[in-house]
């Protein structure tokens, strides 16, 4: 269960940091109450996982989850530039996650 807790803490990572662009500075009220209540959320589930996983696996793919979440939320939602160094870090993250879960 910690794992499906990480997990889906990981993808709360990516909502918010999604959601904070959006918020244009915590300007727009909408956004900016989906960030803070995704982040309230993301935590929430980081500290459930964290129970049962050791901190230096659970924070590592709680916050690869968000880097790589992030990166495609980027490239494919908000058109952000992608180019063969970027992708490169993207996959070096992937691959550090999984050697951490086998680990």
């Amino acid at each position: 269960m910690s794992w499906i807790y990480l997990v889906a803490a990981g993808l709360l990572e990516v909502v918010w940091a999604y959601f904070m662009k959006q918020s244009e500075g915590f300007t727009r009220l909408v956004p900016t109450s989906i960030t803070i209540v995704a982040m309230i959320a993301s935590f929430a589930l980081l500290a459930l996982a964290m129970r049962n996983l050791p901190l230096s696996t659970a924070y590592t793919v709680w916050t690869g989850i968000g880097a790589v979440g992030a990166f495609l939320v980027g490239t494919f939602i908000l058109g952000e530039p992608v180019n063969a160094m970027r992708v490169t870090a993207a996959l070096l993250i992937t691959a550090g996650l999984v050697l951490m879960k086998l680990s």
